[in-house]
């Protein structure tokens, strides 16, 4: 039997045929964010070594991870050892980087089943569980909500460090993260509505009692 995919395609104009088929131009892009990916994994590592080794003695490493840490124009620390809010804030910008990496998973990962193939992944025992009821919409409020928590952590780093940052800045960094969660819940809010105007409503004398039994229905 026929894959009726195939059959399809090959029914299709040769004008729609090449507009459907200029989805896959998408694929050097996700391809492309692959590679980004691997970037901040060696990334990650480089500065957790670095941790450690400062956390062993090592002046060169603790010389690395005071400059990432110390905003610019600040005098860097000249510390033999690494203080506690220095660990903290390269436990912070590590936790920073597996979120990024988190919402680069879900924007290479749900963008290309959403809007370039579909993955069949539907019995495969690792499917992620968000990835069986994605949709354009869905893939916007998670990557809102993903951006949320990267905010936050930026904020937060911010705020342990508060002394090295003057009064404008951070009043636009809480401003700014304020603004995302709203965008956040104007989209969230905007997909229930249109979720709610698609849903099929009842037939009328049909709908459900709470005692389980139909309008209308003979007893």
């Amino acid at each position: 039997m026929p894959d009726p995919l195939t059959y399809a395609s090959a029914k299709m104009r040769p004008l729609p045929h090449v507009i459907f088929m200029s989805r896959w131009l998408q694929l050097p892009l996700y391809l492309g964010l692959i590679v980004a990916q691997a970037v901040y994994v060696w990334h990650f590592w480089v500065e957790l070594t670095h941790l450690v080794e400062a956390a062993f003695g090592n002046q060169d490493a603790l010389a690395q991870i005071v400059t990432a840490v110390t905003p610019p124009g600040q005098a860097a620390s000249t510390a033999k050892t690494p203080s506690e809010t220095v660990i903290m804030l390269v436990v912070l910008g590590l936790i920073d980087v597996v979120m990024i990496s988190n919402l680069l998973i879900m924007v290479i990962v749900g963008g290309y089943e959403t809007f370039v193939s579909r993955m069949r992944l539907e019995s495969h025992p690792d499917q992620p569980e968000w990835l069986s009821h994605v949709n354009a919409s869905v893939l916007k409020v998670k990557l809102a909500t993903a951006i949320i928590g990267i905010s936050s952590i930026h904020l937060l780093k911010t705020f342990i460090n508060a002394q090295a940052y003057d009064e404008k800045t951070l009043l636009w960094q809480t401003v700014i993260h304020i603004t995302f969660l709203l965008s956040a819940m104007a989209i969230a809010a905007t997909d229930r509505i249109m979720r709610t105007d698609a849903a099929p409503s009842p037939p009328a004398g049909r709908t459900e009692p709470p005692g389980g039994r139909t309008r209308g229905s003979p007893r």
